[in-house]
C-alpha cells in the first residue's frame, strides 16, 4: 500500500504485525520505541484499523484485524497475532545507540523481559523485550565490531565454560 508519507523504499521490507488491538499498539510503539503515526485506516469490515508507522529508520505496519476466513479474497485468509498463537514466530531487532535506556523505556511503556541485557561474544550489548501484543524485540548497541574469526573464538570460548 503506498499512502503519501509511508511509501516504503523499493526493496525495503517492512514487517506488518497483527494485534488485538491496533490503536493500542500504536501508543505501545509510540512511547516504548518513539515510533510516528504516518497513516491510520480503520478497516472497511469495521473490525479494527491499519496503522502505518516509521520506527527508528524503518517502516511498519500493523492491523487489528486477525483473520480466520479460507475464503478470503486476500490469500489463505489467516492472520494471527503472537497472542492468539501462543508465541512469536519471529523476532524484530533494533540497534539503538543506548540500549539500556531503550530496554528500559520498552519494560516502562508495558513490555517484560524475554531476555536480560548482557554484553554477548559476538560483540553487542543485547537483550529481548515482549511487547504487550506477544511480538520480541532484540535490542542492541554495538560495543565492538569483531572479525568472524574473533567471533568463533569467544563462542567457542563461552560454550566451553
Amino acid at each position: 500500500m503506498a499512502v503519501k508519507g509511508s511509501e516504503p523504499p523499493e526493496g525495503t521490507i517492512v514487517p506488518h504485525l497483527v494485534v488485538p488491538d491496533a490503536g493500542q499498539a500504536a501508543k505501545f510503539y509510540e512511547t516504548a520505541f518513539g515510533a510516528v503515526v504516518l497513516y491510520r485506516s480503520p478497516s472497511p469490515t469495521g473490525a479494527g484499523e491499519h496503522i502505518h508507522m516509521r520506527l527508528f529508520s524503518s517502516l511498519m505496519w500493523i492491523a487489528s484485524e486477525e483473520l480466520d476466513q479460507p475464503d478470503r479474497a486476500l490469500g489463505s485468509g489467516f492472520l494471527a497475532s503472537p497472542l492468539q498463537l501462543g508465541g512469536s514466530t519471529c523476532v524484530f531487532q533494533i540497534n539503538v545507540p543506548d540500549v539500556d535506556q531503550t530496554f528500559r523505556q520498552a519494560i516502562n511503556a508495558g513490555a517484560e523481559t524475554a531476555m536480560p541485557l548482557t554484553d554477548m561474544f559476538w560483540g553487542d550489548r543485547y537483550g529481548w523485550v515482549r511487547d504487550p501484543f506477544g511480538h520480541i524485540w532484540a535490542l542492541c548497541t554495538v560495543k565492538e565490531v569483531l572479525s568472524p574469526e574473533e567471533v568463533q573464538t569467544r563462542m567457542r570460548k563461552v560454550y566451553s565454560e
